[in-house]
């Protein structure tokens, strides 16, 4: 029977697992596989898995039980081995990796940021600091502007908003920089300019929680910051 694949722990981690059942419904029973000086939590795969609201709650409970005992390398949600010795292979081929990430996540869970503002917003601001894109503004609405100067304006605008939302982004990553051990950014969709995790200390959550809410309070109500965590190191994994 195929294997679902929770996490990889050190064999040392407590791994209470009871009261703790896993995917499927009914739910699967939890068991550790363990290979040298890493172990792999899992249960059997039920038939048909699909990402229902239940199992991805079941996987994600899971993990934070396991996270809330010691440190773990969560996988995501669906990862499935053929059997046990399937599992017991991968741990042994690859135990250096493991070993070394087990060892860059300890003490760490995962916060992340997105922010975003309006794009209304970033056109005023580059108008604003841009004279040659006021003074191609002013010509285009008092009616000298032909075509070609609506478009050279629209082109010089979203270099501008571009730029800007680089700006910000930067901005944002470097203010929270120093309280992160590792930065994995992803590329910003919608209104969003920034779009990042930061693998943080335990010990340093709440200093980065209060520098995280005070930029959030420097940008002002125009911008809103979406912080999600204390999750499951997976961007680090």
């Amino acid at each position: 029977m195929a294997v679902y694949v929770y996490a990889i722990t050190p064999a040392t981690h407590p791994l209470r697992l009871d009261g703790i059942t896993g995917v499927g419904e009914p739910a699967e029973e939890l068991r550790v596989v363990t290979e040298g000086d890493l172990a792999a939590v899992v249960s059997d795969a039920p038939d048909g898995l699909r990402a229902k609201r239940r199992d991805v709650i079941a996987h994600q409970t899971v993990l934070q039980e396991l996270l809330g005992q010691a440190g773990v390398l969560p996988l995501r949600f669906g990862a499935l081995a053929p059997d046990d010795d399937a599992v017991r292979d991968a741990l042994k081929e690859r135990a250096d990796n493991y070993r070394d990430r087990l060892a860059a996540l300890h003490g760490c869970t995962e916060f992340h940021l997105k922010a975003s503002c309006d794009e209304d917003v970033l056109l005023r601001d580059v108008l604003r600091q841009s004279d040659e894109a006021r003074r191609m503004n002013e010509e285009i609405r008092s009616g000298q502007g032909g075509q070609d100067l609506k478009v050279s304006l629209g082109e010089l605008v979203a270099a501008g908003v571009d730029a800007r939302r680089e700006s910000l982004a930067a901005g944002v990553v470097e203010a929270l920089r120093p309280m992160a051990r590792e930065i994995r950014e992803a590329d910003a969709s919608g209104d969003d300019f920034v779009s990042v995790s930061f693998l943080v200390e335990r010990e340093r959550q709440n200093a980065f929680l209060e520098r995280e809410a005070d930029l959030a309070e420097q940008f002002g109500d125009e911008f809103s910051f979406r912080l999600h965590g204390p999750l499951p190191p997976y961007s680090f994994v």
